[in-house]
């Protein structure tokens, strides 16, 4: 192959949210890394409570973070530089190029004024990763037919038509209704918006491919384009997931030989992704749940971060659950919380800004003899750390929180970590009573080694240590095979290659 032939910038565009759009972003920038390209993910507009840190210390989609990951290179904010992350029904907080800038209503946020100064800043980002990658693997969201929102739109056609890029539409067949989902799509756009989609990908496919023939061509000749693949649904091949949805699912059954460990549901849960490792480790049975009766059973309960954690704090009050937690902590389970978890574990919450909303302090569990006060100005950044006086072995995470969390002098408590900067971090109130600030601690085998010593009895003697790292270049690589097999690369590539847009 040709690496020399510049390929035009490819956009996933959708007939709708949840068709896919994320995965085959990150397998396409697999792929195109494959083949000798220096491809980049990139998404104008974000809504997601799932986020991180780049190397740079500041903020962007965990899905950006995915796909930059499936193209073996750091993660930027020019790869997400408009983020969204929920904090009401009506309200998001609004990140921009990895830094918050306020909190915006969507009613205000997607009304035609001050949209300009958003458009010149996602092409700028746009503009600046183009100059350093190739080709970039645009995302966009939702569907690619809004046409209420159409003149206020960053993310969809507009980004597509600024970047030059060749759109697939993505539709799900799985959810029914794909013939009308993508016809009707495209029947909504303005003749120049249709010219830039070269193709279509059906996705989530169950069954026998062969009866689904008669469809391509039925789609072909309906739409004028072709359908470049039909792409089997899968299960054997683990992706983070954007979203929460599928969390509850994940339910409760307690395993002999393993260690059990409880995620607690939480309305505003965030960053779940710290938890996937531990649903691969096979030393683990890992499950969600707010039923007070199997937190009861849990060995481990773990406290997850939350984009409101007054709020949650409440909620865990109101339905039983926080009692629950102190109970099975005075039995001897081991409970850690990770950024809103941790604070939640505090003996106090207090808000005197109203930066939450207007509740301005609560008392916390009372497991660790710390208390919270929430602040302004948002921490994110990607640390390296070694358990406090316990283990030398350098491990990484990042943190994205706002807030200052203290000891209360004069207690018996230490640090749980040591940041590789010499300042301590999180807190140890004994074995099995810990939180910390730091995402993805659990990615790191050591932590986790840590975190179950107490639990070992109940391991078989053959369980070992799970490398998380590794196991996700296996799932990339997985993914890149699965779309090989079922999309038409040689034509993908000749549309990239192919000046068609007049």
């Amino acid at each position: 192959m040709n690496k020399n032939r510049q390929l035009h910038p490819l956009m996933l565009a959708g007939t709708g949210s949840d068709v896919g759009k994320s995965v085959l972003a990150a397998a396409f920038c697999r792929i195109f890394r494959q083949d000798g390209y220096h491809p980049a993910p990139f998404k104008a507009q974000n809504m997601a409570l799932n986020s991180f840190a780049t190397p740079e210390g500041l903020e962007i989609g965990r899905a950006q973070a995915v796909q930059a990951e499936a193209a073996g290179i750091p993660c930027h904010t020019d790869m997400n530089p408009l983020l969204l992350k929920p904090q009401s029904d009506h309200t998001s907080q609004v990140v921009l190029n990895g830094r918050p800038i306020g909190n915006r209503s969507a009613y205000d946020y997607f009304r035609r004024e001050g949209r300009e100064e958003l458009w010149q800043a996602v092409c700028a980002a746009y503009d600046r990763l183009a100059a350093r990658y190739h080709p970039i693997v645009l995302e966009g969201a939702g569907s690619l037919a809004e046409i209420n929102l159409r003149d206020t739109d960053l993310v969809n056609l507009p980004m597509a038509m600024h970047a030059g890029a060749d759109v697939l539409l993505v539709g799900d067949i799985d959810r029914g209704g794909v013939f009308a989902s993508v016809y009707g799509s495209l029947l909504l756009l303005r003749p120049e918006e249709r010219k830039r989609v070269k193709g279509i990908l059906i996705n989530k496919f169950r069954g026998d491919l062969r009866l689904f023939e008669s469809g391509v061509k039925q789609l072909e000749e309906l739409c004028g384009i072709p359908v470049l693949g039909v792409i089997p649904y899968f299960k054997d091949i683990h992706i983070e997931e954007e979203d929460s949805v599928a969390l509850a699912a994940k339910a409760y059954r307690a395993e002999q030989g393993k260690v059990n460990v409880a995620v607690v549901l939480l309305r505003h849960m965030s960053n779940f992704t710290d938890f996937n490792v531990l649903e691969r480790d096979e030393r683990l049975h890992l499950f969600y749940t707010n039923n007070v009766d199997e937190l009861a059973q849990a060995d481990i309960i773990l406290l997850p971060g939350t984009k409101s954690t007054l709020d949650d704090l409440h909620d865990i009050r109101r339905n039983g659950v926080a009692q629950a937690i102190v109970r099975a902590r005075r039995k001897g389970a081991t409970v850690m919380g990770i950024c809103g978890g941790y604070q939640l574990m505090g003996e106090w919450v207090s808000d005197p800004n109203h930066l939450e909303g207007e509740q301005e302090s609560l008392p916390g569990l009372g497991l660790l003899p710390v208390a919270t006060e929430m602040q302004g100005d948002k921490v994110t950044r990607q640390v390296r750390f070694t358990l406090h006086g316990r283990d030398e072995t350098m491990m990484e995470g990042y943190e994205i929180h706002m807030g200052k969390t203290e000891r209360r002098p004069g207690v018996q408590a230490l640090p749980l970590n040591r940041l590789a900067d010499g300042t301590d971090e999180g807190c140890w109130a004994g074995t099995g009573c810990m939180g910390t600030y730091i995402h993805g601690i659990l990615d790191n085998p050591a932590f986790v080694d840590f975190l179950l010593e107490p639990h070992r009895a109940k391991l078989s003697a053959a369980a070992s240590c799970f490398d998380y790292h590794q196991f996700k270049e296996q799932q990339y690589d997985k993914l890149a095979d699965h779309v090989r097999k079922y999309v038409n690369l040689p034509l993908l590539y000749e549309i990239l290659k192919t000046n068609n847009h007049d």
